[in-house]
């Protein structure tokens, strides 16, 4: 069934039909946003709609770009094929549901920017798929977050903290008020994600607490590195006047540990409140588990379960320096981000287009 996309829906509120109409009455157009993560190949395709927009076709694929590329500073020959088998399948559907070029956003980001040979790969994938890839700074990356999570903010908060946790990067957003909109007050990438982390802080046969407080620590101090630790908006997340929004597949894991679901159910997670004593304690759930018990949970699969846990300690870690009882877990980012910023743009009128009513030239004027 297409999902909406806006506002959350209600668990009581039914899919509506794919095919929405523009202001003429004519079928709206389709289209599409990929996005070539560290860790995934994620596929949106879509129709506006007065909503925001209706999903009509979606694709996910964890593909680990980005392994191995912390120690050796490339993209692995492996890894390469992984990302290019899932862009070749997210090239057929796009030309199979007809989505034109023009309205196609397709964007690589951390392990594409840090690694070596990441412009040649891209450059294979247009070569061999046609698709176009561009790759995005962590400026745009964490803008395009934000725009894809703005619905789920709380109108009563001060401020936001929206956290995009990707493979290769964890992107962070402060937004304050202003009047009835929200303007992003500071923003910092951090070179720490769930694949580095992982890769960095391997877990050991019976792993303890100290082997999650290191993975803690290091995206600790990647934060007081980002040097806004001491930003005057923190006293609203110590006095609960903030919270925080959780963009990510580790995020999402958790929230579904914590709901206790059989298996994975977007319309329950997106929108979800968890308190920081949920996030905990899903990721204690989770410890218990182990490596094996965590990729049996459905929610989770063997693909995640080494990355699971990295995610709850960037978290953690988050929630450490800006203390926030709530955090709104969001399915949806970037890609719901490039949608929505290329159905704006479209609806703006072509420059020039606009005249002044008795202002024109006759044509023959000189």
């Amino acid at each position: 069934m297409p999902e909406t996309h806006g506002a959350p829906r209600r668990r009581d509120e039914r899919s509506q039909p794919s095919r929405s109409r523009d202001a003429s009455g004519r079928d709206a157009p389709l289209y599409g946003a990929l996005d070539l993560g560290t860790n995934n190949c994620r596929l949106l395709i879509a129709r506006p709609s007065r909503e925001g927009f209706r999903v009509v076709d979606s694709f996910s694929r964890i593909v680990r770009l980005g392994e191995g590329l912390s120690r050796t500073g490339l993209l692995d020959p492996r890894a390469m094929d992984r990302a290019y088998d899932a862009l070749a399948l997210c090239a057929e559907r796009i030309v199979r549901k007809g989505v034109d070029s023009a309205r196609l956003s397709a964007v690589a980001t951390q392990a594409c920017r840090a690694a070596e040979n990441g412009a040649d790969f891209i450059d294979r994938v247009r070569k061999g798929t046609g698709l176009r890839l561009r790759i995005i700074d962590p400026a745009e990356e964490a803008r395009l977050a934000v725009e894809g999570c703005l619905n789920l903010i709380d109108p009563k908060a001060e401020a936001v903290l929206v956290i995009d946790v990707g493979g290769g990067s964890t992107e962070m957003s402060w937004l304050k008020r202003s009047g009835s909109d929200w303007t992003t007050a500071a923003w910092m990438s951090a070179p720490v994600g769930v694949v580095t982390l992982a890769e960095r802080h391997p877990e050991p046969p019976n792993s303890g607490e100290a082997w999650y407080e290191a993975m803690v620590a290091d995206m600790g101090a990647a934060i007081a590195a980002g040097g806004i630790i001491d930003d005057p908006m923190l006293e609203l997340f110590r006095q609960n006047r903030a919270h925080l929004v959780g963009t990510s597949g580790a995020i999402t894991s958790l929230a579904g540990i914590h709901l206790n679901l059989p298996r994975y159910n977007r319309d329950r997670v997106d929108g979800l409140w968890m308190t920081r004593a949920d996030c905990e304690a899903a990721a204690d759930q989770l410890k218990a588990l182990g490596p094996d018990g965590r990729a049996r949970e459905a929610c989770i699969g063997p693909d995640r379960a080494d990355l699971v846990l990295a995610g709850a300690a960037i978290l953690e870690a988050v929630q450490r320096a800006w203390p926030s009882q709530r955090v709104r877990v969001a399915d949806r980012g970037l890609r719901e981000g490039l949608l929505l910023q290329r159905m704006r743009e479209d609806k703006k009128p072509p420059r020039g287009r606009r005249r002044r009513r008795g202002r024109g030239r006759p044509a023959s004027a000189a």
